[in-house]
């Protein structure tokens, strides 16, 4: 049986940075199911990628970050890249915006350094994710319990460690946000 996500919406969070292929490659299988994903950024009008080791190609932004809101949204997608999430964890907005998603269940998929925004958001105490390994202790001091797997769903939060990953952080993702429905049940847990 085919998934589905016809009629979900849903945001990708990323800057300047987001590694090329956790970005583009996820947003393909959303697309591919009949959502409609849109990329919202703090960026103007478009954001340069970051593709291994060298600058990648731009991608355009779909809704300003300012202006975005997250209740038009079901689910999202934090790419990652080392420069993306570090500077969006900075950002009071982008924070704002996926704590929304957390404080009212809606689900979230993270891989790679995506989660470091997760960590800024306060929603990653009690879950049990991965991620690339330099932000283990990060994630542990915030409360999580990291593990070394490809991927990882636990309670909405869905995450991956690398762009090796990508195929089954895809599957994880796109199952998860087909079974999720707006809800009122936060993604914080209590340690």
């Amino acid at each position: 049986m085919t998934i589905t996500l016809d009629g979900k919406k849903i945001a990708i969070l990323a800057t300047d940075g987001f590694e090329q292929s956790e970005l583009l490659e996820p947003r393909k299988a959303l697309d591919e199911t009949g959502a409609k994903t849109s990329v919202v950024s703090p960026a103007a009008k478009k954001i340069k990628g970051w593709n291994h080791k060298d600058w990648g190609n731009e991608v355009p932004v779909d809704v300003d970050l300012s202006s975005a809101n997250p209740k038009d949204f079901d689910a999202l997608l934090l790419p990652g890249g080392v420069m993306n999430p570090d500077q969006l964890r900075m950002n009071p907005e982008a924070v704002k915006f996926v704590k929304h998603f957390t404080d009212s269940g809606k689900p979230v998929a993270a891989i790679c350094h995506g989660p470091w925004t997760l960590v800024e958001a306060d929603a990653v105490r009690g879950h049990t994710l991965t991620s690339w390994p330099s932000i283990k202790t990060d994630l542990k001091n915030a409360g999580a319990n990291w593990v070394d797997k490809e991927v990882l769903n636990d309670n909405g939060l869905v995450t991956s460690r690398k762009p090796d990953d990508i195929p089954a952080f895809n599957r994880e993702m796109i199952r998860l946000f087909a079974q999720s429905s707006r809800s009122s049940t936060p993604l914080r847990k209590t340690a």
